[in-house]
This record gives structure tokens, sequence and C-alpha cells, in this order.
């Protein structure tokens, strides 16, 4: 006859008995008797009510999904013969962004031959770095991928 280790509703443990009286003292309690560890040697049984035990769980689920913090990449595209006015407005962007909480990945894009002066794409993004070292760390140093040289900065 197959045996369970029995925890009561109150949570003190009963101990070990037939699936059976298990059974019967959950009836007579008029809740339900749930399988809480099937792997273990015997299976470990509670005594509860389980609607009121799945409505517990989604209650934990939803909190937890709330403490997660949701972590969003934003993209900020510049030219490597960006105007100072555009930079200044662009840095802003990427300041708000930060001050969001938000990760900012900055993507110089060079056409054709630009791709030869890649000195103004670091510059850019050195001058943006020194900007905003109060606000941001650099999470990925700049580096060249195809025609355009990305970087990715990440709130303080």
């Amino acid at each position: 006859m197959p045996e369970v280790r029995l925890i009561g509703d109150d949570g003190n443990q009963v101990g070990i008995v037939p699936v059976r009286q298990a059974q019967e003292i959950a009836r007579e309690k008029g809740l339900d008797l749930v399988e809480v560890s099937p792997n273990s040697k015997p299976p470990v049984c509670k005594i509860m009510d389980f609607g009121k035990y799945k409505y517990q769980l989604e209650i934990s689920e939803k909190q937890k999904k709330k403490k997660q913090t949701h972590i969003v990449v934003k993209e900020i595209k510049l030219r490597p013969k960006i105007d100072k006015n555009d930079l200044n407005t662009k840095m802003k962007q990427i300041g708000k962004f930060l001050k969001h909480g938000n990760k900012v990945k900055i993507t110089v894009m060079f056409r054709g031959r630009e791709i030869v002066h890649k000195q103004l794409g670091m510059d850019i993004l050195d001058k943006v770095v020194a900007e905003l070292e109060d606000l941001a760390v650099v999470e990925l140093r700049p580096k060249l991928e195809g025609y355009n040289m990305i970087m990715v900065l990440a709130p303080v």
C-alpha cells in the first residue's frame, strides 16, 4: 500500500501515513490533499485548499513580474559629418534616455568613401562620452561593423 509524508493544514508534520488515510483526513477537514514534492521518498503531500493555493501562486508570479526591470536599448544614429548643433541635440536626447534608465546604442553611419575617415567617427563618439561621463558608462567600446561604428552606453 503506497504511503506519503503528510503535512497538516496547520503546517505541522503528521508523519508517514497510507494514501487512503491521508485522503480521509483531508475529506474530514473539507480540504484537498495536494502532492507538494512527488520526487522524494515517500512523496510529500499537504492538506490545504487547492483553489487558495493556486491563487497564491498566481499572486506571487505577478509580484515577481512587477519587480523585474525591463531594460530597453534605445538607438541614436549619427553621421561622421554631423553639425555641432545637431550633435548637441542628439546628446540631449541620449541624456534623456540615460536618465530614464535605458541603455543607448550609438551608431555612426559611414557612406561610400567616408569609411576611410574612421577617425571622424571616433572623435564624435569620444565627444559624446566626454559630455555624458556623469550620466553614463561605456558598456561596449566603439567598434566597426561594416560601414557602421557602434558604441553602447549604460546608465550609471
